[in-house]
C-alpha cells in the first residue's frame, strides 16, 4: 500500500559488498609499515581476500543469524545421561570455520604472523564479535603450553591448524582443535589467588583430579581448557581435556550459560569439576606466571576487538552521513557533523595504529627474542588494553547517534555494536586491574618503563604539544608516592602520549595535528565533536570513509 501513496527518497544504501580491509586506509598502511617488503604482497593478498569475505552479504547474514539464534545447553541426552553439550546455529560454525581457515589462530612462528593475524582478527571481528572468543583463546593458549614442552608438541599443531572440526571426540583424532579458559571463581573474580578449586595429584606423573568450579568459563564447547586450581604446591595451571583419549567424556558439568549484555552468539558458561582429569602445565605454585603469557595475548585481542568495534561503528556513521541529506545538504558536509565524524575517526585511527604496533612487537619477540620489544610490551599492553577498551563504548554510542533513530533500531546493526562495546574493558582484567598492573611494571621493572619511554621519545621534537605532554608525564612518573588512587589518570596520560607519538611519526599531518591539538593540547571537550575549529577536518573524515 505504501508504494501507491508516496515515494520514499533520501535513503542510505546498505554498507555491503566491499573489501573491509582495503577500505580501511589506517589498517592497510599499518600492515605495510610493519611487514617486510618481501612478504607484503602475500600478506596484503591474504587480507584482501578476508576483507572481501567480511564485507559480503553472506557474512553479514551469518552474524545476524548467529545472534538471533543463540546457543542452547543440552545437559542430558534422552536417556538421562549427562552430556553437557552446547548446540550452535549453523551460522556460528560458518563464522568460526572461516576464522580458523583464514589463519586467525595461527600466528606463532609465521613470518609477520602476529601483524597479519592481528589485522585479520580486526577485519573479521567486524562481521560478528562473539565467535572471536574461542579464536582468541585458541591463539593465546600456545605460549602458555610452551612452558610444558611435551604438551606443546602435542597440542600446538592442533591449535594452529586451519581445519575447523567441531565434533566432541578425542583431540588426538581431530585435524584441528579449539581452546577455552577458566580462571575466575565466584568468591574471587580477578583475584585468582582466592581460587578454591582443588587439584589432587595422581600416581601418573603430571596428572591430577580437579574439584571445584569456574564462574566464567569461555567457549565450553572447546577441546581443551587452561584452568587454575590449588595444588599442594600452590596455585597451578592445568590442561583439562573435554574428551579423554579413550573417548569418554571428562567430568565437565556445564551448569548454565550466561545471559550477557553483549553478543548472543557465544556461549559463556559456569562449570563444575568433580574428579575432573587434568594435566599440569608448568610448575606447581606458578600458575599465574604460567598463564600470564596467555593473558597478555588475550589482552592484545581485547585491544583488537575494541578497535574492530570502533572501526565498524565509524564506517557505518561516515557511510550514513555521506548518503543522507538534512536541511538541504549532505550530513557529511555540515560543519558540526563533520566535527563529530572527524573526532570519531581520530579515535579509531589511534586505536588501530596502537594495536598494530603491539602486534609488530610480538613479531619482533617471536622472531628474535628482542628484549627491548618484550620490555615495551610489558607496559604497553596493559596501557593499551585500559585505554582503547575504555574509549570503545562512548565512541559506539556517538556513532549510533549519527544515524539518529535509525541507529537505535536493531536492523541497523548499531545496537549490537553498542552492546558489545563494554566487553573488552571487563574481560581479562577490568580497568582497575590494568591500571594497577601498569603501576607494578613501572615500579618494579625499570627496563619496561625505559622501553616505553624510548618508544614515545622517538617523536620528540616533532610537535610542541606532544613534547609538553611527555614532559608532564615524566614529572608524574618521577613521583609515584601514593599514586594508586590516581593510577587511572596516569595510565590515561601514558596511553595518549603513546598514541600521539605513533601518529606524529606515521599518520598524515592533519591526523597528527588534530590528535595533538585535542588529546594533548588541553583543548578537548568531554563529548565527541569538540575538535578545535582551527583544524582541517575534511581529510580525517575522507580517510575514514569505507567506500567512495
Amino acid at each position: 500500500m505504501a508504494a501507491t501513496t508516496h515515494t520514499v527518497t533520501n535513503q542510505v544504501p546498505l554498507l555491503v559488498g566491499y573489501d573491509v580491509f582495503s577500505a580501511d586506509r589506517v589498517l592497510t598502511e599499518a600492515v605495510q609499515r610493519h611487514t617486510a617488503p618481501d612478504l607484503a604482497d602475500e600478506v596484503l593478498a591474504e587480507l584482501r581476500a578476508l576483507g572481501l569475505a567480511a564485507g559480503s552479504a553472506q557474512a553479514l547474514e551469518w552474524g545476524t543469524l548467529a545472534n538471533e539464534n543463540p546457543p542452547r545447553l543440552r545437559t542430558h541426552d534422552r536417556y538421562g545421561n549427562r552430556i553437557d553439550e552446547v548446540e550452535f546455529h549453523p551460522a556460528w560454525h560458518r563464522l568460526l570455520g572461516h576464522a580458523v581457515s583464514s589463519g586467525l589462530t595461527d600466528a606463532w612462528g609465521r613470518p609477520a604472523g602476529h601483524v597479519r593475524r592481528a589485522a585479520g582478527f580486526l577485519v573479521w571481528s567486524q562481521v560478528e564479535s562473539g565467535h572471536g572468543c574461542p579464536v582468541s583463546m585458541t591463539h593465546a593458549a600456545v605460549p602458555a603450553l610452551r612452558s610444558e614442552p611435551e604438551l606443546a608438541a602435542e597440542w600446538e599443531p592442533r591449535l594452529t591448524s586451519r581445519v575447523y572440526e567441531p565434533s566432541l571426540v578425542p583431540a588426538g583424532g581431530k585435524p584441528g582443535a579449539l581452546f577455552g579458559m577458566g580462571m575466575t571463581e565466584k568468591q574471587g573474580g580477578s583475584d585468582v589467588r582466592a581460587n578454591t578449586t582443588r587439584a589432587t595429584p595422581l600416581d601418573e606423573a603430571g596428572a591430577y583430579l580437579l574439584t571445584g568450579h569456574k564462574w566464567f568459563c569461555s567457549a565450553p564447547m572447546s577441546d581443551g581448557f587452561l584452568v587454575l586450581a590449588q595444588a599442594p604446591g600452590g596455585l597451578t595451571c592445568f590442561l583439562v581435556e573435554r574428551v579423554l583419549p579413550d573417548g569418554s567424556r571428562n567430568v565437565f558439568r556445564i551448569q548454565r550459560l550466561k545471559d550477557k549484555l553483549g553478543n548472543r552468539s557465544n556461549a559463556s558458561s559456569e562449570v563444575e569439576f568433580d574428579g575432573t582429569w587434568a594435566r599440569r602445565v608448568g610448575e606447581e605454585g606458578r600458575g599465574v606466571r604460567t598463564i600470564i603469557e596467555m593473558v597478555a595475548a588475550t589482552r592484545l585481542d581485547c585491544v583488537l576487538g575494541s578497535a574492530a568495534v570502533m572501526r565498524q561503528a565509524v564506517a557505518q556513521a561516515v557511510h550514513h552521513a555521506a548518503h543522507r541529506q538534512a536541511f538541504g545538504a549532505e550530513l557529511i558536509d555540515q560543519p558540526l557533523m563533520r566535527n563529530v565524524l572527524a573526532d570519531l575517526a581520530l579515535e579509531s585511527e589511534a586505536a588501530t595504529t596502537l594495536a598494530l604496533r603491539l602486534a609488530a612487537a610480538y613479531d619482533a619477540v617471536e622472531s628474535g627474542g628482542s628484549p627491548q620489544e618484550r620490555a615495551f610490551l610489558r607496559v604497553a599492553v596493559p596501557v593499551a588494553k585500559y585505554w582503547v577498551t575504555k574509549r570503545c563504548t562512548p565512541l559506539a554510542a556517538e556513532a549510533l547517534e549519527c544515524l539518529g533513530g535509525n541507529g537505535y533500531v536493531e536492523e541497523s546493526g548499531m545496537p549490537r555494536l553498542l552492546r558489545e562495546s563494554p566487553l573488552n574493558s571487563i574481560w581479562e582484567g577490568s580497568g582497575n586491574v590494568q591500571a594497577l598492573d601498569v603501576l607494578r611494571a613501572v615500579a618494579r621493572e625499570p627496563a619496561a618503563l625505559n622501553a616505553f619511554l624510548q618508544e614515545i621519545g622517538l617523536a620528540r621534537g616533532a610537535d610542541h604539544r606532544l613534547d609538553g605532554a611527555i614532559k608532564d608525564l615524566l614529572a608524574e612518573l618521577a613521583d609515584l608516592e601514593g599514586i594508586e588512587g590516581g593510577a587511572r589518570r596516569l595510565v590515561e596520560r601514558m596511553a595518549l602520549v603513546l598514541q600521539g607519538s605513533l601518529l606524529v611519526r606515521w599518520a598524515p599531518a592533519p591526523v597528527a595535528d588534530a590528535f595533538c591539538a585535542s588529546r594533548l593540547g588541553r583543548d578537548w571537550g568531554v563529548a565527541f565533536g569538540t575538535l578545535p575549529r582551527s583544524l582541517d577536518l575534511a581529510p580525517l573524515v575522507d580517510r575514514a570513509r569505507p567506500v567512495g
